[in-house]
């Protein structure tokens, strides 16, 4: 039989256990009709791209399928007409990778990062702080307060 991988996104105001319940509806189905389903991982509530039927995030399932072409028909249109899964995409592979996905691969790698040294000084940050006098506008005034003489008009009524 051939492999296929098919990704889903689940809304995200459902649970974790519900969009396990769609993954147990379509082995279900693909068992009964001689397949099986090789990988199952669950990616998490991720940001989606762009706006999909209103929402910003979706749970992420990715299945690896040993199916008949029939049952993946039969999988695609129920998976079409479940209010709860917003979008699907299901590709005929050669083999199906044992190994966790560059998904989840990437995940483990965020945390293992740990400290990696002094902040550097931002862009608008010298790394000298500033007083309360220290600000431009306390600058620009002179010792008794006023501003102090810029030049051209003001220098003419001054003299």
């Amino acid at each position: 039989m051939p492999l296929y991988e098919s990704v889903l996104i689940a809304r995200n105001d459902i649970t974790q256990a519900q969009v396990d319940l769609i993954a147990d509806n379509i082995s279900v189905l693909v068992e009964n009709d001689g397949g099986s389903v090789k990988k199952r991982e669950y990616w998490g509530l991720r940001s989606l791209a762009y706006r999909i039927k209103k929402n910003r995030k979706g749970h992420y399932l990715l299945l690896g399928l040993d199916a008949k072409p029939s049952s993946i028909a039969e999988m695609e249109r129920q998976l079409g007409l479940n209010e709860d899964v917003l979008r699907f995409l299901t590709l005929r592979v050669e083999a199906i990778d044992e190994a966790p996905s560059a998904i989840l691969s990437r995940k483990g790698d965020d945390r293992e990062r740990g400290f990696r040294g002094p902040k550097p000084a931002g862009r608008f940050d010298s790394g000298r702080k500033r007083g309360y006098d220290d600000r431009e506008e306390f600058r620009a005034r002179g010792e008794d307060g006023d501003r102090a003489p810029r030049g051209g008009r003001e220098m003419a009524e001054a003299e």
